[in-house]
């Protein structure tokens, strides 16, 4: 019922920026819940980048009502996990990208850890991905 849909990917040189964004919308039986902010007040928010033929793997996470932030180590400093309770949006701020960033992004929700979860099998819900691509 929840949808998730991620934009802000693209094409940048490296050391530049993007914004992804995540914004979640409800189905026909959860739209009120989405709305009134019942979803996301016990949710983790996670972000995940994917490159083929590898797993998917962490990137960064918040704990929606206290805010916490955790972050894969190799991107600490550099990008900024954020979220705006009006919007139902996350964010993913990245600054001084490399061509290692380069991977499909992807934004998931986790309504049963009470933690920011690592594995992406802790996730359920899933947006389709987005595309960023760093050239050097």
């Amino acid at each position: 019922q929840v949808q998730l849909v991620e934009s802000g990917g693209g094409l940048v040189q490296a050391g530049g920026s993007l914004r992804l964004s995540c914004v979640l919308s409800g189905g026909s039986l959860r739209l009120s819940c989405v709305a009134s902010g019942c979803f996301l007040s016990s949710a983790t928010m996670g972000w995940f980048r994917q490159v083929p033929g590898a797993e998917r793997e962490f990137v960064a996470g918040i704990r929606w009502s206290s805010g916490v932030t955790s972050y894969k180590d190799s991107v600490k400093g550099r990008f900024t996990i954020s979220r705006d309770n009006a919007k139902n949006t996350v964010y993913l701020q990245m600054n001084s990208l490399k061509p290692e960033d380069t991977a499909v992004y992807y934004c998931a929700a986790d309504r049963v850890t009470s933690y920011i979860a690592g594995k992406p099998g802790e996730y359920d819900y899933w947006g389709q991905g987005t595309q960023v691509t760093v050239s050097s």
